[in-house]
């Protein structure tokens, strides 16, 4: 196990782990822990991962050393879908050696390392071999993105259950007001408050962090 490596899921695709992530990442830095961003498995891309891209941008940093070399995005398969479906689509196992190395490289060169996921805690990376597994195999502190939008509490409280379930360590839940600019303002604080209650209880140790909305996102430098 890495020390220094912190697995960024969520309750759902398209909640924001990416801009999470990125956020983080800018914000870690400017607190002097020397932070960098994996995305270990991108899908629907073809040569550079998207996600990495939004992370630099809003890290303001351009694209990294570490990008150029491949580390930062070690596998990118060109169907826009879960892993597993996205691997056999292109005809190719998903290189796990591959990304660890990677992986290693990042965690020595770095303080800290935010390897953002694919989609939400349950995705399956092969048909036997769920996210949650890879996290929970490798004993990586968690990094858990969430909204506040309406049904939220659900997903949030089913993926909680999951994570205690396996003994998973959760280091911080990023609550992403970003990707609920356009939601019911009541729903979103009361889903705060219930959340942080039922945190406090289940995992006192964790950091509730709250990701806030950005007027807009630079583009690369």
């Amino acid at each position: 196990m890495k020390k220094n490596v912190y697995f960024v899921s969520g309750m759902d695709t398209g909640i924001g782990k990416s801009y999470a992530t990125g956020f983080l990442a800018r914000e870690w830095n400017a607190r002097g822990i020397r932070t960098i961003t994996q995305k270990f498995i991108q899908t629907g891309n073809t040569e550079l991962s998207e996600d990495i891209e939004l992370h630099r941008r809003l890290m303001g940093t351009g694209l990294l050393p570490e990008d150029h070399e491949r580390l930062t995005m070690p596998e990118i398969f060109t169907y826009p879908c879960s892993p597993h479906l996205a691997a056999e689509i292109d005809g190719r196992d998903i290189d796990f050696d591959k990304i660890e190395r990677a992986m290693d490289t990042l965690s020595e060169r770095y303080d800290a390392v935010l390897l953002e996921g694919a989609g939400g805690l349950m995705v399956p990376l092969t048909r036997r071999y769920l996210t949650i597994d890879y996290i929970a195999d490798r004993q990586q502190p968690l990094i858990f993105v969430a909204s506040g939008r309406l049904g939220s509490i659900n997903h949030i409280l089913l993926s909680l259950e999951a994570i205690e379930r396996r003994g998973i360590r959760l280091h911080t839940f990023a609550y992403n007001l970003y990707e609920d600019r356009d939601g019911d303002d009541l729903i979103r604080k009361d889903t705060r408050a219930y959340v942080q209650q039922y945190i406090s209880e289940h995992f006192p140790e964790a950091e509730f962090v709250e990701i806030p909305r950005l007027t807009d996102v630079p583009p690369l430098p």
